[in-house]
């Protein structure tokens, strides 16, 4: 697999932004928009060529992994209003007592490691954007769930089905996005019970990445799989397994501490049973919905994420699994969760080892802040939640690019901002160029001491991929940002956003494909009346 450096992800708008009569930055800006056009390369995944930062070692491992047995075998998960579930669990061996499941030391382990996938390929309707999730590779989505969405321009409101359609063709265009992500944000314009349709349909219209199904009702996930069915047509049925192909992606949480709910349960059953991933995520505010100590809600995440990818697999053995982990902190004075703050990383550093032992995918991380607006605060939560996603090894990372205000908005300009950070990311996981040209030991002869590398022939062929090119950072002297309108990050974003909307394209799509999935659509939300529950 290519996992050759992204570059910029698109020209930079000052050329079209800066005020008349600007002498010489035209050209400048033509010349750098154009370097940027060439250098800009698509990878639909990265692959590791990097460590993994370990923050504990083989005893430390060892004792999480013993602790959360014990909380399956003595504290037990409850399973709320799934008889089928409950049934399942007794029958593998489990003390059902109750909506109470207690599970045998070692056998969740074993459910799981005995028939679930290692890694899989989640296809795409556009095969050069298939990911496989698991293993040394990294995939990058946006963030997900926000009811508000943010810009400079309007500040923060209700998010629409414009605005998820947005995100959903920025995505699109962003060559470090790897993924088209799920509930961008919530569209508070369509009733609740359709508004699923209208988000997952956006998805397979406006983009051809990979993408996430609807899991608010388990006849919500039947329908996307119908709709996927749809998509893919003859291309449903993998003729090697007879099996559906992986072509949806869904996040499952628990309702932490340590239950499941027949909403999730549901929904997990349903694509499950038709061969789709499962994200079984439990969502913890470490000191609310577990211990406020790293060792305590590692352990309590390893044992709910066990039992969801248990269930998974006693539904439908060898079915896609993820482990997942959100796991941030909040504020012992108001309760208001933080972000970007050590004790989350560990988490993140410590599950991510857990998982690789485990055999399973792990997802976490992102670009999460606790900001209300693109400011220093979210650009350094933010970073502090990068970097260790990366570090650590995370294989799906929700939330990259977008969030906002503790996940409640969804940023235009931050997007722009986290996807120019993504793009550095993959530079990092690309590691250090070790071949005859990144030796550059011809470059050193032909230079000497004293002298300067600029004119030099390994330069000149290099200095269009040399280093990453972000295309919204300002590098230019005070005179040249002053005469381009003395503008901040924060406004050159949202010059960008709106260019890239502008210039949008979408992937071509089948017209009978097309037809037939809102022919489904149409039928089905006229079956029901409309409702905001």
């Amino acid at each position: 697999m290519n996992d050759t450096v992204v570059q910029a992800e698109t020209a930079t708008p000052e050329a079209a932004e800066a005020p008349r009569g600007r002498r010489a930055g035209g050209g400048r800006e033509a010349k750098r928009a154009a370097r940027s056009a060439r250098s800009a390369q698509s990878v639909p995944y990265i692959t590791r060529k990097i460590p993994y930062f370990e923050v504990i070692d083989e005893e430390g491992l060892q004792i999480i992994e013993r602790n959360a047995d014990t909380i399956l075998e003595e504290v037990g998960i409850d399973f709320r209003d799934d008889p089928e579930a409950l049934d399942l669990f007794r029958k593998a061996g489990c003390d059902v007592k109750g909506e109470r499941v207690r599970f045998p030391r070692g056998l969740a382990r074993k459910l799981v490691q005995d028939t679930a996938p290692r890694e899989f390929m989640q296809h795409a309707r556009n095969p050069a954007h298939n990911v496989v999730i698991g293993g040394k590779n990294t995939v990058f989505a946006p963030a997900y769930g926000s009811p508000f969405v943010r810009d400079l321009d309007k500040g923060r409101r209700y998010a629409t089905i414009e605005d998820f359609q947005n995100f959903v063709k920025l995505t699109y265009m962003a060559n470090a996005l790897h993924h088209s992500g799920g509930t961008i944000c919530e569209p508070v314009d369509l009733p609740v019970n359709k508004r699923h349709f209208d988000m997952v349909y956006s998805h397979m219209k406006y983009s051809d990445k990979p993408f996430m199904g609807s899991v608010t009702h388990p006849e919500r996930a039947q329908d996307t799989v119908e709709m996927t069915k749809i998509l893919f047509g003859d291309n449903w049925i993998d003729p090697l397994t007879g099996k559906p192909r992986t072509a949806v992606i869904n996040l499952i949480n628990a309702n932490s501490p340590m239950t499941f709910d027949e909403t999730m349960l549901g929904a997990a059953k349903v694509y499950a049973r038709a061969n789709q991933a499962c994200i079984i995520t439990p969502f913890i505010l470490a000191g609310a919905m577990s211990p406020v100590t790293v060792a305590g809600t590692a352990a309590q995440t390893l044992a709910e994420a066990l039992a969801g990818m248990a269930f998974v697999q006693l539904c439908s053995p060898g079915a896609p699994v993820v482990l997942g982990s959100f796991a941030s902190s909040i504020s012992m004075q108001s309760g208001a969760p933080t972000f970007g703050t050590p004790e989350p990383a560990l988490v993140l550093y410590v599950m991510a080892a857990l998982a690789r032992r485990l055999g399973v995918p792990f997802r976490s991380g992102g670009g999460l802040c606790g900001s209300k607006i693109s400011d220093a605060q979210a650009a350094s939560e933010s970073a502090n939640t990068l970097l260790p996603t990366c570090l650590g090894g995370v294989n799906f990372v929700l939330h990259t690019a977008g969030w906002l205000e503790g996940g409640l908005s969804m940023g235009y300009e931050k997007f722009i901002m986290d996807v120019d950070q993504a793009g550095m990311m993959h530079t990092l996981l690309n590691g250090v160029d070790l071949t005859e040209n990144g030796q550059a030991m011809d470059a050193i002869r032909e230079v000497g001491p004293g002298k300067h590398f600029l004119g030099c022939a390994h330069t000149q062929a290099n200095f269009e991929s040399a280093f990453y090119r972000s295309p919204i950072t300002d590098n230019n002297s005070f005179e040249q940002w002053e005469a381009e309108g003395s503008r901040d990050l924060t406004q050159r974003a949202n010059a960008l956003w709106k260019k890239q909307l502008a210039e949008y394209e979408a992937p071509a799509m089948d017209v009978a494909t097309d037809e037939g999935i809102l022919d489904y659509v149409n039928r089905r939300k006229a079956s029901f009346p409309d409702s905001n529950i």
